[in-house]
This record gives C-alpha cells, sequence and structure tokens, in this order.
C-alpha cells in the first residue's frame, strides 16, 4: 500500500492529499530514511511523521484498503 494511503487510512493524517504533501515536504520518514509518497509501506515499517514541533513515530501492524474511525487505530502501534 502506498504511503499516502496508509497515512489517510489509519487516520495518522486526515486527508491524502495532506499525506501527499508531508511527504513532499520532507517530514515523512520510514526506518530511518525520507521516502517518497509512493513508498510501499509494509508491516512491521516504523514510520515517523514530524507536525510542526510535534513528532509521532508508530510502527506499522496491518494494511487494511479501508476501516472504520474505530479500528483504525489498530492498524499502527505508538512507540516512545
Amino acid at each position: 500500500m502506498r504511503l499516502d494511503k496508509y497515512l489517510k487510512v489509519s487516520r495518522l493524517i486526515k486527508r491524502r492529499t495532506v499525506a501527499n504533501e508531508a511527504c513532499d515536504a520532507e517530514r515523512v520518514s520510514a526506518n530511518g530514511r525520507v521516502v517518497k509518497a509512493s513508498y510501499d509501506v509494509k508491516v512491521g515499517d516504523v514510520l515517523e511523521i514530524r507536525f510542526g514541533q510535534k513528532t509521532v513515530m508508530v510502527e506499522v501492524l496491518s494494511l487494511n484498503e479501508s476501516t472504520k474511525k474505530a479500528d483504525a487505530v489498530a492498524m499502527y502501534r505508538e512507540l516512545p
């Protein structure tokens, strides 16, 4: 699954276009390296997303094409 789509489906970022812009601005990295929106996300990847002063690190647990809002949290695990 593409990174921008994963960020939207998992609800880490609200819209796919915003996820795409974050990737273009090099604010998203996977496994320690900056990646583009077309990056192929795999289970076990560690994603780091920078929102201004805040940084969120998550581990990918599952890849679902679509999910309900309540189930979206099960797609990843936040890391300290």
